[in-house]
Order: structure tokens, then C-alpha cells, then sequence
């Protein structure tokens, strides 16, 4: 999420049309196409943070810049070129990070919360816990992650909670 992303077409000599057809999860279809013979491009419904990446007749690849969740969805670059017709599709799945807190509850105990994450985060502890992280989804997608440890023994000072992702892993520590 927030990075630029580039998808590229079957690299042919002697195009004559190409047609990006985009269907996002979220929206309506839109269409970004190309024709040779009068060098002409066309968009459709398209936002704006998607474009050509560089000129189409040089190469036909699609850039989104700033994606966001309504990114998400199937993408097929169609290309007619003489020696024939080629599709390429891609389904594109956005992965956004989760904020990661941490704090200590009414009882003493930590609590570790991963917040609106794609997908839902997995919390570990690292010191051994009988916890049952609870989930909550949300509208966009994303999904909220809340862990307490519970611990085996009390004299236990500083609990560190690992939260795991596609994204990237993050940690924290907190004394209650």
C-alpha cells in the first residue's frame, strides 16, 4: 500500500492495439487502449493514479501510483500484434501493514494490538502465553489484531510480543 506498482505486457514487435481491461474488486471495469495506426490512446472509467508507464507503442506497461485497496482486483493486458494475439493477467492483492501498539490493561497484563493490518497479523509472545487473539474485521478490508498475555508465573517483568506479517515483522516490549 502507497507504493508504486508496474505491470507489463507480453513484449512484442509490430503491435497494433493494446487494451489494458482492469476490474477492481471495489468500482466499476476501466479500460486503457492503444492503437497503432492512428497513435491514439483511449481510457476508460480509469483513476488517475493509473497510466502508461512510459509511451505505449514503446512499451505497453501499466503503472499505479499511491496503490490503495481499491487497487485491488484482476488486470489483463490484451496485445495484438502481427504475429498474433497475447493476454497477460495479473490478480493484484494489496498487503497493508499493521500499526502496532502495545499497553497494559485494568488487570497488569500486556496487551498487544496490531491494528488494521492485510491480512490479519499473527501475535506471538515470547515468552510462553495462553492467549486467544481476538480479530475484528473492518469495511476496507483490514483486519484488527488484539492479544493479551496471560502468564504462567508472576514474576515475569518485561513481555515482549512479536507480531508477524507479509509486510514486514515488528516487535515491541513493555514492563506492566
Amino acid at each position: 500500500i502507497g507504493n508504486s506498482c508496474v505491470l507489463t505486457c507480453p513484449p512484442k514487435s509490430n503491435i497494433t492495439m493494446v487494451t489494458w481491461k482492469i476490474s477492481p474488486k471495489v468500482g466499476g471495469p476501466c479500460t486503457l487502449g492503444y492503437r497503432a495506426d492512428q497513435n491514439k490512446t483511449d481510457r476508460t472509467n480509469c483513476s488517475d493514479s493509473m497510466n502508461w508507464k512510459f509511451r505505449p507503442d514503446r512499451d505497453p506497461a501499466l503503472e499505479i501510483w499511491q496503490v490503495g485497496i481499491d487497487h485491488e482486483g484482476n488486470y489483463t493486458c490484451e496485445v495484438v500484434a502481427t504475429e498474433g494475439n497475447f493476454h497477460k493477467t495479473y490478480h493484484l492483492t494489496v498487503l497493508v501493514p499493521p500499526r502496532l501498539t502495545m499497553y497494559c490493561d485494568d488487570h497488569g497484563n500486556p496487551v498487544c494490538k496490531a491494528t488494521a493490518g492485510k491480512p490479519a497479523a499473527q501475535i506471538l509472545w515470547v515468552l510462553e502465553s495462553n492467549s486467544t487473539p481476538k480479530e475484528e474485521g473492518h469495511d476496507n478490508g483490514t483486519v484488527t489484531v488484539l492479544s493479551t498475555f496471560t502468564a504462567y508465573s508472576t514474576n515475569v517483568t518485561n513481555t515482549t510480543c512479536i507480531v508477524s506479517h507479509p509486510a514486514g515483522n515488528q516487535s515491541m516490549t513493555i514492563a506492566c
